[in-house]
């Protein structure tokens, strides 16, 4: 089923800005100057953020990579009480499916886009970044774009569901360690 991306980022708009702000977030840990935040808007991007340059590669590297980090996190948060009271009740509320909802919709925008990708890539280029930072970098801007083009077989959305069902799960076991 071929259904346009605007119509998907409209229906899942709650992800794009968590993916915009989780931007903004790590410019602002780096002390990066945000220019101009587009949340959300009917178009391609759907969001974006415009910033000045990085000092250093591993921080525009990992300004591109933020919402992986953010969108994740909020999503399986959004996710855990419902996922956990799920085990004690068959029945889900209008609230339940609501945070169902917004948590895949976060989750699903979590994956880089190719613009995170290009400017991953232009940071770890030429002389700007140490060889070993390259072979770190360069797996991950190609797995990046194979998502990317992964999205057409809605690889995003199960990313999402994921995120939103083993999540929980996840930091369940992870805590529990601690």
């Amino acid at each position: 089923m071929l259904i346009p991306g605007p119509l998907i980022s409209a229906i899942t708009f709650p992800g794009v800005v968590v993916h915009e702000f989780a931007h903004e977030i790590f410019c602002k840990v780096f002390k990066v100057p945000v220019y101009k935040v587009c949340y959300f808007r009917f178009g391609n991007p759907a969001g974006y953020v415009n910033h000045g340059q990085c000092d250093h590669w591993y921080q525009s590297v990992l300004i591109s990579a933020g919402p992986f980090f953010v969108n994740s996190l909020i999503g399986a948060l959004l996710a855990f009480p419902v996922v956990m009271n799920s085990s004690y009740s068959e029945d889900w509320g209008s609230i339940d499916i609501f945070l169902i909802w917004l948590s895949v919709s976060i989750a699903m925008h979590a994956i880089p886009s190719r613009g995170d990708a290009k400017s991953m890539w232009k940071a770890v280029s030429g002389n700007k970044a140490p060889f070993l930072a390259k072979i770190i970098v360069s797996p991950i801007i190609a797995i990046i774009y194979l998502l990317s083009w992964g999205s057409f077989f809605w690889l995003d959305l199960i990313y999402g569901v994921c995120v939103c069902f083993l999540g929980p799960q996840f930091l369940i076991d992870l805590f529990s360690y601690v």
